[in-house]
């Protein structure tokens, strides 16, 4: 429902001039980012991160990547079409009854959620809020552990895990390092990915400023997209 259908893809192989108007503008973008607003809590964090993942998909990728995020709500249908939604807090998260029966219809038919806990802890009101409504929805054994040698971290860049972030070691103060994220399967493949290891913040910076780094700490946001987008 949400990778490129086999229309699509015929679509796409044709020349721009033999296609109506409506399919040329449909086929103008592989990829563009959504983040899921919702009621509750504090869903607007980490503001530039989006523009650092996009900046990424289109520095090591040939996708044609839309260079706006769009925000749309979590009770708005419209999210059901969505190649790929990004959702994130600090605060409570509470799906009122629209939100919720749009998450998990998104979910089952094929989509792909990247969660993010922006505190990066174990416990904290945002992570317990979160983790009870999908055993709610799910189940309670839905939310598991993934291997470090799971084909997410070879998608694009290799990494043997998930990949470390300076709000674990230095963020807080409390040394919390997390070797693992979690994830919810459906069908044999990812379609919530959930970490609490804070990427948001992470990657909350000028994209240009990516020059001062020894390694680019977006390039794991690249492989989050590219496993959604083809597995």
């Amino acid at each position: 429902m949400h990778r490129r259908t086999l229309l699509q893809f015929a679509l796409a192989s044709l020349p721009a001039a033999l296609l109506p108007a409506a399919a040329v503008r449909a086929t103008d973008y592989d990829f563009y980012f959504t983040r899921l607003s919702y009621e509750s809590g504090d869903w607007n964090v980490d503001e530039r991160a989006p523009s650092n993942l996009i900046n990424a998909l289109i520095e090591y990728t040939t996708i044609r990547v839309d260079p706006t995020e769009r925000v749309v709500a979590l009770s708005d249908p419209a999210m059901l079409t969505a190649p790929f939604c990004y959702l994130a807090g600090r605060r409570l998260l509470r799906f009122n009854h629209a939100e919720r029966q749009h998450f998990e219809r998104y979910v089952r038919n094929g989509g792909f959620v990247f969660v993010d806990d922006c505190n990066h802890d174990i416990d904290g009101l945002f992570a317990r809020s979160f983790e009870e409504q999908m055993a709610e929805i799910f189940g309670p054994d839905a939310l598991g552990k993934i291997p470090n040698d799971h084909p997410l971290y070879t998608s694009f860049f290799p990494f043997d895990g998930p990949p470390r972030t300076s709000q674990e070691l230095n963020g807080w103060g409390d040394d919390l390092v997390h070797e693992y994220l979690k994830a919810i399967e459906i069908d044999g493949r990812i379609a919530v990915l959930y970490s609490n290891k804070d990427y948001g913040c992470e990657w909350d910076y000028d994209f240009r400023n990516k020059r001062f780094m020894v390694t680019d700490n977006t390039r794991f946001a690249v492989n989050i997209v590219i496993y959604a987008m083809t597995v």
